[in-house]
């Protein structure tokens, strides 16, 4: 039998059709619409540090929208610690911008550093569940569950299918065209989650979740903020984007739902099937239908384009200098990824894709010297820790000799997070963008074609004109 599909207490049922699913879903929306700002205290604004006076809307929208502007010019403007207020009903974020805070911050006691309510703006997407949301036990016993599936086994495991859907993918590339690499290396990524994380491999499947997925993902800043306004979700943009997680559910679950009798479940290797054999103190199923639907939404969020964007950088950052191009060519012929793991970092620093991370304070707290109220949520700035000329000299420049033999000081680069709440999947990300980058530069002389400058998409940054890249096939002689 599988395991029951809402709380735990609903005990064990089937998902027998979409009906269910479809109210698994209004249940989700109707409990995570504004997730997070009900359950917190009322914030006492006083010596907080200084921010913009301007409406909350228009901050939220300058967090959103203009963040690759809006951070340097608070930091510029206000020093290293600054206040933004926030939709729904003005609550404060309150900014550190120096390793030494973020590590405080980092190594706070998650009992009062929670970081699910700071990501509450993503929960009708990603659910209750997910373990971005999660805090306190709820997070260690998720974290605990899925570490196994992201260990080195499991990752050496997955490799080979990664290398062979990224040599399918570059295979179709003609040599001598222009495209742009963000469309391309999203497709490829897409094909990841779905077949190495997802399991998925019936193509009528495959061909029905692309476009739920790809929807998903490309949730533009003002579908996020409107999650805050519930009401919202009965018109226009915000409409469409509930019925395409109606949707999407239902092919999820369909697919937990045939996962959970196939005959190979034991040897299989993708990660909902090392997901579905874990067993809890009692010898059961430790996860249900809900909780692998929201950690799945959650691994593709997390996982999908963030590692794509990193790629498309690499590929136009690699193409725009022609030693840089030779000495990555070199590695990839040569099995060198210690160089291709360090040009994926450098891409990630010099252009983040997330913009920060954050912590909300569930009892009052001191950082920086700062006394902060519960209910504040505070955090690093990714955009700045990644600017800053003491943190990474000449930062405008693509070095990836910084991560050569060694990291950057610590907390000065933190794409994946920190502390207990580090990235679950960032030794994922980083072994499929190795196997990528290592495959493409086998194959490929990469030139960068044009200027590009990041853009907001949804949660994440994305370069604004694709990362244009033209390939030609690599001739060898000897």
């Amino acid at each position: 039998m599988t395991r029951g599909l809402g709380l735990r207490s609903l005990g064990r049922v089937t998902i027998v059709d979409h009906s269910s699913t479809d109210s698994l879903t209004a249940q989700r929306f109707r409990r995570m619409s504004g997730a997070g700002s009900h359950s917190l205290p009322p914030v006492d604004l006083a010596g907080l540090p200084p921010g913009p006076k301007w409406p909350v809307l228009v901050q939220s929208a300058g967090l959103l929208r203009f963040r690759h502007w809006f951070h340097p010019y608070l930091r510029r403007k206000y020093g290293d610690t600054f206040t933004v207020r926030l939709v729904p009903g003005g609550r404060p974020l309150v900014f550190f911008t120096k390793p030494e805070h973020a590590k405080e911050i980092f190594a706070g006691d998650p009992e009062i550093f929670h970081a699910g309510k700071g990501n509450g703006i993503l929960g009708p997407i990603m659910g209750e569940h997910s373990l971005l949301l999660q805090d306190g036990a709820d997070h260690k016993r998720a974290r605990k569950l899925l570490m196994p599936a992201f260990n080195g086994h499991a990752l050496r495991e997955y490799q080979s299918l990664v290398t062979s859907l990224a040599r399918e993918e570059i295979a179709r590339w003609e040599s001598g065209t222009e495209f742009r690499s963000l469309e391309r290396m999203n497709a490829l990524t897409l094909e990841v989650i779905l077949r190495v994380v997802f399991g998925v491999t019936d193509e009528e499947r495959l061909a029905q979740m692309r476009p739920r997925v790809n929807a998903t993902v490309e949730v533009s800043p003002a579908i996020l903020l409107g999650w805050g306004y519930p009401r919202l979700q009965k018109f226009g943009p915000w409409k469409r984007t509930v019925q395409n997680q109606y949707a999407l559910d239902r092919l999820i679950y369909a697919e937990i739902r045939e996962r959970r009798s196939a005959a190979d479940l034991a040897e299989r290797t993708d990660v909902l099937s090392r997901l579905m054999l874990v067993r809890g103190d009692d010898g059961q199923d430790a996860l249900n239908d809900m909780e692998l639907r929201d950690q799945l939404v959650t691994l593709l969020l997390a996982g999908h384009e963030t590692t794509a964007t990193a790629l498309a950088w690499a590929l136009y950052e690699v193409g725009r200098n022609p030693d840089l191009l030779e000495r990555t060519q070199a590695a990839a012929t040569n099995g060198d990824d210690e160089w291709l793991d360090a040009v994926l970092k450098e891409s990630m620093r010099l252009h983040p894709v997330i913009p920060m991370v954050v912590r909300t304070l569930m009892k009052p707290a001191t950082i920086g010297g700062i006394d902060l109220p519960a209910g504040a949520t505070v955090g690093p700035s990714i955009i700045v820790a990644h600017q800053k000329s003491e943190n990474h000299p000449d930062p405008d420049a693509f070095q990836p000799e910084r991560f050569l033999g060694q990291n950057p000081p610590t907390n000065t680069w933190i794409p994946f997070g920190g502390g207990v709440r580090r990235c679950i999947g960032a030794g994922f990300s980083l072994m499929e963008g190795v196997a990528v980058l290592r495959e493409v530069f086998a194959a490929y002389d990469v030139t960068a074609v044009g200027d590009d400058e990041p853009k907001v998409r949804n949660i994440t940054s994305v370069p604004r004109r694709g990362a244009r890249i033209r390939v030609r096939a690599r001739s060898f002689t000897g």
